[in-house]
């Protein structure tokens, strides 16, 4: 079973991302995993810079939340970089993508 990051880096790719990275970090002296800025999973370049917050679908709401409650997210906005949550289901065998936009 892939996680929900690899799930969304497969999916930026397919929707014509040629640049897209995992950004969320793993530190092991506070053994926690760390976002970039805090609320972002992965970046994708081009046509246009977007950050997303890759999660289960049952997680969205929480990780609306962290987003809209971040000091990072007016900064982004401001920078023009598209914030979105992707909320992964596995429905009737398939996987599915829930993707709310956020700025």
């Amino acid at each position: 079973m892939s996680s929900p990051t690899q799930r969304t880096l497969a999916h930026l790719r397919a929707a014509g991302y040629p640049l897209v990275q995992v950004v969320e970090r793993w530190n092991p002296f506070a053994k926690v995993r760390q976002d970039l800025f805090g609320i972002i999973d992965v970046v994708a370049v081009c046509p246009d810079i977007v950050g997303v917050q890759a999660t289960s679908a049952s997680n969205v709401a929480a990780r609306i939340a962290k987003i809209t409650e971040s000091e990072a997210l007016p900064i982004l906005r401001k920078a023009g970089i598209r914030v979105l949550v992707h909320g992964w289901a596995k429905r009737k065998g398939r996987w599915t993508l829930r993707e709310v936009y956020i700025s």
